[in-house]
């Protein structure tokens, strides 16, 4: 990735999600991807950094990785995108799991629904959006500048759940081979859990998909 770029994992707690913030050093404005938890420590990163949030983009519906978003918007004044497939999850305590966590997560609706081949932009950066369901229906994963936001599709030698009421294993992985496995080798591969990888790792490697 270009020296031109930031990116930071952001501070988590409680569900062991991973948030990111990307970032154009140029222009200083930024992405937030999936603020699952800890508001108060992804809001102090964001202005340590010195970063205007242009965009908060979730991944997937699943309250781990949303369970902070309506107090980052409203902190950061930056709207919501989460792909439709996904959107009423924000909306509905039984679809975005709160409920296993003892808690009612209703959220706000998002301010832009996104499908597959959209953008998401700040300054100079540009993601495009691919659609990865599996996981969940409206799974999405973020691509640009050499990196891979995988949210939950993909992670350091496993993939995403997909017991969850809209999962699909079959999908999961047909989504992984043909959406993911085409990029390039090289990409650096920021997953919604756990560790960072790479495609090429994935390809050769990963238990669930590998060989290829």
């Amino acid at each position: 990735m270009p020296d031109s770029y930031g990116l930071r994992l952001l501070p988590a707690s409680g569900f062991g999600a991973n948030c990111y913030l990307f970032w154009d050093r140029a222009s200083g404005s930024g992405i937030l991807i999936d603020p699952g938890s800890n508001a108060p420590g992804i809001l102090a990163q964001v202005a340590a950094e010195g970063v205007k949030v242009e965009q908060i983009v979730l991944t997937h519906g699943h309250y781990d990785h949303i369970a902070a978003l309506d107090k980052t918007r409203d902190a950061l004044n930056a709207p919501a995108a989460i792909h439709a497939a996904d959107a009423g999850m924000l909306l509905d305590p039984g679809l975005n799991l709160s409920l296993l966590f003892g808690r009612d997560g209703r959220l706000r609706a998002a301010e832009r629904l996104l499908a597959d081949g959209d953008t998401v932009s700040a300054g100079a950066l540009s993601l495009r959006v691919l659609h990865t369901p599996g996981h969940s229906p409206g799974g999405i994963c973020l691509y640009g500048h050499g990196v891979l936001f995988s949210g939950d599709t993909l992670f350091r030698a496993s993939v995403g759940r997909s017991d969850f009421p809209g999962g699909d294993a079959r999908l999961l992985l047909q989504s992984i081979r043909e959406r993911l496995f085409p990029l390039e080798e090289e990409t650096l591969v920021y997953p919604g859990h756990m560790e960072e990888t790479t495609i090429g790792w994935e390809k050769r490697y990963n238990p669930f998909l590998a060989p290829i």
